[in-house]
């Protein structure tokens, strides 16, 4: 807009020039074309100045918008980096960290709550033998499936994670009695159960597990944890499945 203003001011300064060259006697016409011409130089002037700051902010625009590109992926990348920390590679599960944390904080609120928590140690029943008869591809593909099978059981507000190998931790919060941690128990082995279709064939998956109870089998989390794995070699030998600390 400025740019058209000092274009017309200058087109009428032109008429002006033309009409005084035609003039015996300079009248306040050439005063006006002075002034004219003052104005004209000021705007184009402005024009100008504004034509700089907008080149600067072109500038200023271009470098915001690599920035905020610069941000958004220093925050993703942190967030990958965040919950590759805490999570397994393989299994996508929340990993020993997390689950001991997490378990910390359970304990700590059940304590005022007047509520109990359960934790079940989870392994694989000959899980080394599908290792060394299929290979370690179709072992990682067995701990993937049982993953999402044990994602697919958890209620909310439990956490499951992967212990390591093939074992696998499960913090159960808010229990009235044995029997809700029964239930549970039993809905895990038979999903796991659940046959598993793999490119060496169909596969059967058993677990055991040995399950503690806060605070009768321990007051703190490596305690319950130590406990329930006690417990989950008792179920091994027995074969029954699942067992409670003794």
């Amino acid at each position: 807009m400025v740019a058209a203003c000092a274009e017309q001011l200058s087109s009428v300064n032109t008429v002006l020039k033309d009409e005084l060259a035609g003039q015996n006697q300079p009248s306040g016409l050439e005063e006006a074309l002075e002034k004219s011409e003052s104005i004209e130089c000021e705007v184009q002037a402005v024009d100008d100045q504004l034509s700089a700051v907008n080149h600067a902010l072109e500038i200023e625009a271009d470098l915001r918008q690599r920035l905020e590109q610069q941000l958004v992926t220093v925050t993703h990348e942190k967030a990958a980096a965040d919950h590759a920390a805490v999570h397994d590679p393989l299994t996508g599960l929340p990993n020993r960290a997390l689950f001991d944390e997490r378990l910390k904080q359970e304990i700590a609120q059940v304590k005022h709550q007047g509520v109990t928590l359960a934790v079940m140690f989870m392994d694989l029943d000959g899980f080394k033998k599908i290792n060394d008869t299929h290979g370690h591809d179709i072992g990682d593909a067995v701990l993937k499936i049982v993953a999402e099978r044990l994602k697919q059981t958890t209620r909310e507000g439990d956490t499951v994670s992967r212990q390591g190998g093939d074992e696998f931790l499960y913090l159960m919060v808010g229990i009235g009695d044995n029997q809700d941690t029964i239930l549970l128990a039993k809905n895990i082995l038979n999903a796991i159960q659940e046959p598993c279709q793999l490119s060496v064939g169909e596969l059967i998956i058993k677990l055991s597990i040995g399950i503690s109870i806060y605070p009768k089998d321990g007051t703190t989390g490596p305690d319950l944890i130590k406990s329930a794995d006690k417990a989950m070699y008792e179920a091994k030998q027995k074969k029954s499945g699942y067992a409670f600390v003794q």
